[in-house]
């Protein structure tokens, strides 16, 4: 099952921050097993081939955070 993971970073849309190992917390589109590319919110080593544990999210689950984050009193 392992050898069927595959993944492609198809649009990078934004860095959040960078730890001092250098890996970065970022938002992209990404494709998993050849399927449409979804939101993904997760940290990547410096070259993109390690991964931390993240969140995939929908145009529609997206939006929503978006609205959510919004209405935060910042």
């Amino acid at each position: 099952m392992a050898d069927d993971f595959s993944f492609q970073i198809t649009e990078k849309v934004g860095e959040i921050s960078v730890n001092k190992t250098g890996w970065t917390l970022e938002l992209n589109k990404v494709s998993w097993g050849g399927r449409p590319a979804k939101f993904d919110l997760r940290s990547w080593s410096p070259d993109h081939q390690k991964m931390g544990k993240g969140v995939t999210l929908t145009d529609e689950e997206i939006k929503k955070l978006g609205e959510i984050i919004s209405a935060l009193p910042l």
